[in-house]
């Protein structure tokens, strides 16, 4: 079972998680009994409802995740960084019992982020102090199988930055139970060090060759008796040891030339741990859990988004619920892609409160139906959906729909939104019913255009599961539309303009920061307001039968499940 309360798990009381961008999760020996599997695979697992009920508050939405038995992984992202994250893709490796069962082995999300190639590894290797060579055996299984569609990084080591971490059961060697013990009770850790195993492989294994770690000065993680902080005390009396760990590695620069006969940039991306410690006061478990903060510094290869989106400030009046946007040059859209609206705390993207088709036209307009609009005062963000990437494109910043709640503030807009002729080229939907969790508050931002660029604070922690689910079609109907339209002009950019990032950060459950560098300009200074903080494949789905009436469609959550398998 989870514990109550994770917050100084995820650093949420100590202010720092306002400057993170990026959480990432992993567990490992999470309940997979075939009862408790059922009911996941039914409904969403209860870590990760934790997580998602904890984190949508402060506007983590969940990017992607991936299980296999009890090894879950998570990551999460602040929603402007959404359009960001794109080629996300997961996968999984089983190395129980020669490869047929998943207790033991590896799941990955990886993806590209600000245009670099990023890959988390959540693993769970063989137990016990004479298993090191199978530990080795297995992560380099894992490395051979695991491979991603795309023209680059198919494996995890051709990616430009890996984080490697979980339950990697490396024991400590030689040294008796006595003198570990003194040795922890004396806090001389140091003494300790040379004989990890895991320290010594990365001087003696190829596979380990450029891993890096910070530097373990908390105590071993394994073995606890569950409910306290005291050391194993059963008859085995299990030695302790740092099984739980958390390394990157970055890679190397090419040798070759590049395009053009010179030699690729060097530096371009760097990242520095800031954090590394294990929590004690958490007592579920038989070990404690691990959490890491890094900052990354790299050269941003991505300054706008796929898809802008421009809307009103606020919507006082069903007819204003017109969206405009405009798509870059080379983004492949497809008739399946929609456009949803969101309340502020929303937790992953199909979180939505209403959505509206957004058809491959010329004229790229969409209109909420009165029906399909909040009733009341709140904020909203909206998001361009491409089905083809299976991610959010585009967003908002958050903007403000008051509307009355009684039949005499709908009766008024009922002659406004009535028009003799009708435009094809707009389909709107009605709302399905609404999963998202209560806003939270938060400043109101009153921008049309978001400043999306912005990349700060990563949050790892292994965990995830390979999402499956059936949906109903959504009632769909076609509306007029509305005399008065809103006139909403988009703004004017210079020629060869691009909007400028500014420095963000990674959180790592392992974590870490995340900082982009203009290589003509050099580093920009960072704003006073940004901080420092952190903490896995989803592949792609081809539309589905593009071109199809609009009777024949179904919700963007019933295509999700057509997609998705119900698990491995």
């Amino acid at each position: 079972m989870p514990p109550n309360d994770v917050t100084s798990l995820l650093h949420l009381n100590t202010g720092e998680t306002n400057d993170v961008d990026m959480i990432a999760i992993g567990l490992q020996e999470v309940n997979s009994k075939i009862n408790k599997r059922l009911k996941d695979a039914l409904f969403t697992d209860q870590w990760s409802e934790l997580f998602m009920d904890v984190l949508s508050p402060f506007h983590f939405i969940l990017v992607s995740t991936v299980r296999m038995q009890g090894v879950i992984l998570l990551v999460f992202a602040k929603y402007y960084h959404l359009p960001f994250l794109q080629d996300i893709q997961t996968d999984c490796t089983r190395t129980g019992l020669g490869g047929y069962w998943g207790n033991k082995g590896g799941v990955s999300v990886r993806l590209c982020i600000f245009g670099h190639m990023v890959c988390f590894l959540n693993c769970h290797l063989p137990a016990h102090l004479e298993k090191a060579e199978q530990r080795k055996e297995d992560f380099a299984t894992i490395l051979h199988m695991q491979q991603f569609e795309g023209p680059v990084a198919n494996g995890i080591l051709d990616h430009d930055l890996v984080f490697w971490f979980g339950d990697l059961n490396f024991r400590i060697e030689s040294l008796d139970i006595c003198f570990v013990k003194y040795a922890i009770d004396s806090n001389v850790l140091s003494q300790l060090w040379e004989k990890d195993q895991l320290n010594i492989a990365k001087s003696t294994w190829p596979v380990l060759r450029g891993f890096q770690e910070g530097p373990l000065n908390f105590p071993p993680t394994f073995k606890f008796d569950v409910g306290t902080n005291k050391y194993d005390s059963s008859a085995k009396k299990r030695k302790p040891a740092w099984t739980d760990r958390i390394l990157w590695k970055i890679k190397p620069p090419s040798k070759g030339l590049g395009t053009g006969g010179h030699r690729p940039s060097q530096g371009v991306l760097s990242v520095s741990q800031l954090c590394y410690c294990s929590h004690m006061e958490y007592t579920v478990s038989d070990h404690k859990p691990v959490a890491a903060i890094f900052a990354v510094q790299f050269a941003s290869k991505v300054d706008k988004p796929l898809v802008e989106i421009y809307v009103a400030d606020e919507w006082s009046r069903p007819e204003q619920a017109v969206v405009r946007y405009k798509m870059a040059v080379g983004f492949h859209r497809s008739s399946w892609d929609w456009i949803g609206l969101y309340r502020v705390g929303f937790r992953h993207p199909k979180d939505y409160v209403s959505y509206v088709w957004a058809r491959s036209v010329s004229g790229l307009q969409v209109i909420f139906s009165e029906e399909s609009l909040p009733k009341g005062n709140g904020e909203y963000i909206l998001g361009y959906y491409s089905n083809t990437s299976s991610s959010i494109a585009g967003v908002t910043e958050p903007f403000q729909i008051s509307l009355p709640r009684s039949e005499e503030g709908s009766s008024s807009t009922d002659s406004s939104g009535s028009s003799s002729e009708e435009d094809d080229s707009t389909l709107v939907l009605l709302a399905p019913k609404s999963r998202s969790p209560s806003p939270g508050k938060m400043k109101r931002h009153r921008s049309r255009s978001p400043s999306l660029a912005k990349f700060q604070g990563l949050i790892l922690r292994p965990s995830s599961w390979d999402r499956g689910t059936s949906r109903s079609p959504s009632p769909q109907s076609r509306c007029s539309l509305p005399r008065n339209i809103p006139t909403i002009h988009l703004p004017q950019e210079e020629p060869g303009s691009l909007a400028r990032a500014d420095p963000r950060n990674l959180g790592l459950l392992p974590a870490l920061r995340l900082e982009m560098i203009d290589q003509a300009l050099g580093r920009r200074q960072e704003s006073a307001d940004q901080g420092y903080y952190s903490c896995w494949r989803m592949s792609p789905t081809s539309p589905p039968g593009c071109g199809s009436s609009p009777k024949e469609r179904h919700s963007p959550q019933e295509l999700d499940r057509q997609s998705c398998p119900m698990g491995r």
